[in-house]
C-alpha cells in the first residue's frame, strides 16, 4: 500500500530538479569571466511535468484510478533566452545568478516541506507521533 506514493516521488523529483538547477547555476558563476559562455538553466519544474504529461498522456493504473505520468528529475540545460551578452559574448550576470540561487533554494525547501508533511501524515495515520 505504501510502496508507491506519488507525493513522495514527486517531492523527491522536485528536490533532484532543484539540485540539478543549483549545479548549473554554480557552473554559470564559475564561467562568469569566460568569453563566449552563455548562461544556462533548466526548465521550471511545473513546466517540466506538464511537458512530460503532454508527451506521454494520461494512463489508468488501475480501474478506480487515473494517474498522469510523473517527472523523474531534471531535463537537459537550455540557454537562458533573456540573458544579454557582454561585448566578449558572455551572458552571465552575477545579480541574475544570485537571484536564481535564491529561487532554487526556495524550490528545494518547498520539496523538503512537502516530503516532511507527507511523512507526518503517514505517521499520524499509523497512530505514531
Amino acid at each position: 500500500m505504501f510502496d508507491n506514493l506519488e507525493v513522495l516521488q514527486m517531492s523527491q523529483a522536485m528536490a533532484r530538479h532543484a539540485g540539478a538547477r543549483q549545479a548549473i547555476a554554480a557552473r554559470n558563476l564559475a564561467h562568469a569571466d569566460t568569453p563566449g559562455y552563455k548562461a544556462r538553466d533548466l526548465v521550471a519544474f511545473p513546466q517540466l511535468v506538464l511537458q512530460q504529461q503532454a508527451q506521454f498522456g494520461l494512463r489508468a493504473t488501475r480501474d478506480s484510478h487515473l494517474s498522469g505520468a510523473r517527472a523523474e528529475g531534471a531535463a537537459a540545460p537550455v540557454e537562458d533566452p533573456g540573458a544579454i551578452s557582454d561585448p566578449n559574448g558572455n551572458s552571465i550576470s552575477l545579480e541574475t545568478e544570485m537571484l536564481r540561487a535564491v529561487d532554487i533554494r526556495r524550490q528545494h525547501d518547498k520539496a523538503l516541506a512537502v516530503y516532511r508533511a507527507s511523512l507526518n501524515i503517514l505517521r499520524s495515520s499509523l497512530g505514531r507521533q
